[in-house]
C-alpha cells in the first residue's frame, strides 16, 4: 500500500502484510516499527488482513513531524482505519495507549481492542528523562545487527529491536531521532481514565509477569466491563517478542470468542 497522509499532512508508512478477512491494525510502542510484529503477523494472516503502522517519527514514516501529541497519533490511527475499514486494533506500550484512545474517540472504527503492556495512567513525569538517557547511551552506529541485538537485550527481544535499524555507510542507526522520541513520550504524560471508561468494544489487556504495567493499574483496568485481562508469567514488556507462542495463543483465544470471528 502506498504512503498515507495524516490530516495535518504528515506522511505515514502503512505496511500491508496481506491475508483476507477482517482487517487488523498493529501499532508498535515508542521507538518501535512495523517489523517487530512479524511473529504476530504469522499467527493472523491465515484469517485476517494484517496491517502495521510505523507511527509518525518512527520507521519509514515521516521522521521529524511537527506534531507528536497524543491527538496527532490518534488522528493518524483514525486516518489509517478510514482507509482500511473498521479493524481489530492491537497496540503495545505507547501503541496500546494510542489504540485505546482511538477506540474511545472513534468507536465505529475499532471492532476489538488489544492493549499489550499498556494502560491509561500514562508515563511518569520522569519517563522522558529516563528515555533520553537510555537512548543517549546507545553506542551508535552499531557495526552490524548482531552486535545491536546483543546490546538491545539479546534473544528474541534484541533481534526484534535490531530489525528496526537502518544501514548507513558507517554502520547501523535507529530509524528515529532521540529528541522526537523524548517529545513523543512527554506528550503522553497524564492519566486518561475517563477515555478508557468510554471504551465500548471487546477489549483484551495483556500484562507481562515481568513487564512494566503497574499491577494496580492492571487491576483497575480489569474491572472495566468490556475487558478480558490476561497475565503471561515471566513475559517482559515486549511480550509479543519474548513470549510469542503464549501471546499468540491468548490473542487467538480472545479473537475467537468475538461474535463472527474466525479462529486464527
Amino acid at each position: 500500500m502506498p504512503d498515507l497522509y495524516a490530516p495535518d499532512g504528515t506522511r505515514l508508512a502503512l505496511h500491508d502484510f496481506g491475508g483476507s478477512g477482517t482487517p487488523v491494525l498493529l501499532l508498535p510502542g515508542l521507538c518501535g516499527q512495523a517489523g517487530e510484529w512479524s511473529a504476530t503477523v504469522d499467527g493472523l494472516v491465515g484469517a485476517y488482513h494484517v496491517f502495521a503502522l510505523d507511527p509518525r517519527g518512527h520507521g519509514d514514516s515521516e521522521r521529524r513531524p511537527t506534531d507528536v501529541s497524543r491527538d496527532a497519533h490518534v488522528a493518524d490511527a483514525a486516518a489509517v482505519l478510514g482507509a482500511v475499514g473498521p479493524a481489530v486494533v492491537i497496540g503495545q506500550s505507547l501503541g496500546g495507549h494510542t489504540a485505546f484512545l482511538t477506540a474511545a474517540r472513534h468507536p465505529g472504527l475499532v471492532t476489538e481492542l488489544v492493549m499489550v503492556e499498556a494502560g491509561p495512567q500514562g508515563p511518569d513525569d520522569d519517563t522522558p528523562d529516563r528515555i533520553d538517557r537510555w537512548l543517549g547511551d546507545w553506542p551508535v552506529p552499531f557495526p552490524d545487527p548482531a552486535v545491536a541485538a546483543r546490546y538491545l537485550g539479546g534473544g528474541l527481544v534484541g533481534s526484534g529491536w535490531a530489525r528496526g535499524l537502518r544501514q548507513r555507510d558507517d554502520g547501523w542507526y535507529p530509524a528515529f531521532d532521540r529528541d522526537v522520541m523524548v517529545a513523543t513520550i512527554a506528550a503522553a504524560i497524564g492519566p486518561r481514565w475517563e477515555e478508557f471508561a468510554r471504551i465500548g468494544c471487546p477489549t483484551l489487556v495483556v500484562k507481562g509477569g515481568a513487564g512494566s504495567l503497574d499491577p494496580d493499574e492492571y487491576a483497575r483496568m480489569s474491572r472495566h466491563p468490556m475487558v478480558t485481562a490476561v497475565e503471561i508469567p515471566g513475559a517482559g514488556h515486549d511480550l509479543h517478542l519474548d513470549s510469542p507462542d503464549r501471546w499468540r495463543r491468548e490473542l487467538g483465544d480472545f479473537l475467537a470468542r468475538a461474535p463472527g470471528r474466525p479462529v486464527s
